[in-house]
């Protein structure tokens, strides 16, 4: 069998209970759910973190955070791990990304390994096709050229905004917020890059491509601040246009990035709530939209029935739950439990899988459908093949129908709320690592165990509590006892792994010396 051609979809921030797929009734994702059902969806997937950094990491390389190391902004991935583009690479394909977000397309962390081509439509300067712009030749090419120039000169000083703990904390300023948000191009831009995507493979299609494709794209839509078209807020949020208070509502929340990821001292009102989580929906809507257009033309391909579409989130967010806004402190399953599709009409028929599953094995999928691997250092071919999620599939479950995330908290937002809020550190544990698993029972329940700092803190049963409404630690202490057992013993061997590989940069941050004790003590710095 020839080698598929390969597109790996990450939808940022894209919450699994928002899409169709997954029992959302407001009609959010028609065209997701129409190309869904062509395929396998897997009911419980699980994010290995709660943020875009060391998720993506994950996603690249198959390792858990603990193992790759990679949890902070400041970090790259370690020479040692082979990244999945790289070995694409290696294997023949072009490889090509697409990207909206600037924590994988502009920080120097290693994500951009093995692409031969990666256009980063995030920061200050973007990196788009010729194509993209509406002037005519010569002009693109010479605007392409002065771009390449100032990116060149731009982008160790976005580089170290992403990366600086000061550049960080100014950057919350409510009056700058709208400043990197907009201009800077903090999401992207998201539909301009799926129309780039289905001109490319348009032409792709014209010319034929000689070699097999091997395509990344990051969509950040669903990621404050919220601005989605009029007509999407219209059909999820009808009463926005009339309300000055809803819209005074917004506005406040799109300036304020802060309150992103803080947790909340006291909880939403009621109409800030509504807001939050009807423009979070329009938001779904108009990327589902845009996305129709990429679907019609993967539909219309000649290879379309050997073309291997994965569609999965890197994390959720959010919304006011459990007392937190956003995705950066806690393992609920607003944050870890995600999306996931496989659609390759010409090898799977389409079903649904139940059993917990890691998205980490995004890596070892996409490589096994590749066939012969290249002798790449780091890579493990048996590995590859065991850990592929066609095993599960094929109703073989490599990892005990389990899935595993591990929550470090992004220290520039923790020294955020020191200098903002120090009281909430101690009150919402923000400092506090958390561990969860979701497992499947021989009962037939689904029981997820979140661990905070190394101890059994809270038992949910998903299959009777989806939204982890009631805690049955106490009731069930001998499945909590087994599930924290199972935690040790992957966190122990994740350590070994850790320690078997190549460090990736440390952190740099000025913090006071009981918050360094603290992080030492948890393991965060050396």
């Amino acid at each position: 069998m020839n080698q598929p051609d390969i597109l790996f979809i990450v939808l940022d921030t894209q919450r699994a209970d928002r899409l169709g797929l997954y029992g959302c009734e407001r009609n959010t994702s028609p065209h997701i759910d129409r190309f869904a059902a062509e395929g396998v969806i897997f009911d419980q997937a699980i994010s290995p973190a709660q943020w875009t950094i060391p998720s993506h990491a994950s996603l690249f390389t198959g390792r858990y955070p603990t193992a790759h190391q990679v949890t902070q902004s400041s970090h790259s991935l370690s020479p040692d791990l082979p990244h999945l583009a790289e070995v694409m690479r290696a294997a023949g394909y072009e490889t090509i990304g697409f990207c909206n977000n600037p924590l994988v397309g502009i920080l120097n962390n290693g994500f951009k390994r093995g692409f031969d081509t990666f256009y980063n439509y995030g920061g200050a300067i973007p990196s788009v096709p010729e194509s993209s712009t509406t002037l005519p030749w010569p002009l693109n090419h010479l605007l392409e050229s002065y771009t390449q120039f100032l990116r060149r000169i731009s982008y160790p000083i976005q580089n170290f905004f992403g990366q600086s703990d000061l550049a960080f904390r100014v950057s919350l300023n409510a009056w700058l917020t709208p400043l990197w948000s907009r201009f800077a191009n903090f999401k992207g831009q998201n539909a301009r890059s799926v129309r780039d995507v289905v001109h490319f493979l348009q032409k792709r299609e014209a010319q034929g491509g000689e070699r097999p494709l091997f395509l990344f794209l990051n969509l950040m839509e669903t990621h404050l601040p919220f601005w989605p078209p009029a007509e999407f807020i219209d059909k999820m949020a009808p009463y926005f246009r009339r309300s000055k208070e809803a819209r005074a509502i917004l506005r406040q929340w799109n300036r304020e990035a802060y309150r992103w990821a803080a947790p909340l001292e006291k909880p939403l009102g009621e109409l800030e709530s509504r807001v939050l989580h009807d423009l979070y929906d329009a938001e779904v809507a108009y990327q589902d939209d845009y996305l129709g257009a990429l679907f019609a033309v993967l539909r219309q391909r000649r290879c379309q029935r050997e073309t291997l579409t994965l569609i999965v989130a890197d994390h959720g967010d959010g919304l006011g739950e459990h007392s937190y806004f956003g995705h950066a402190f806690v393992a609920y399953q607003e944050l870890v439990h995600v999306p996931l599709v496989l659609h390759w009409p010409e090898r799977w028929q389409s079903q649904r899988i139940a059993v917990p599953v890691s998205t980490r094995r995004v890596f070892h999928t996409l490589l096994d459908a590749v066939g012969a691997l290249p002798d790449v250092p780091g890579l493990n071919p048996t590995e590859v093949r065991n850990l592929s999620l066609a095993q599960s599939i094929n109703g073989r479950f490599p990892e005990q129908q389990a899935a595993y995330s591990e929550v470090y908290p992004p220290l520039n937002f923790v020294k955020a709320i020191e200098r903002r809020q120090p009281h909430l550190l101690e009150q919402f544990r923000c400092l506090a690592m958390r561990r969860a698993v979701v497992k499947t029972t021989e009962e037939g329940d689904t029981l997820k165990l979140i661990q905070v700092d190394d101890a059994a803190d809270e038992l949910f049963d998903l299959r009777q509590d989806p939204i982890e409404a009631q805690d049955v630690l106490a009731e069930r202490p001998l499945a909590a006892a087994a599930l924290n057992q199972e935690i040790e013993r992957l966190t122990l061997n994740l350590q070994r792994q850790r320690d078997s590989l190549t460090a990736g940069a440390g952190v740099s941050m000025e913090l006071d010396d009981s918050l360094m004790q603290r992080l030492r003590g948890l393991g965060y710095l050396d």
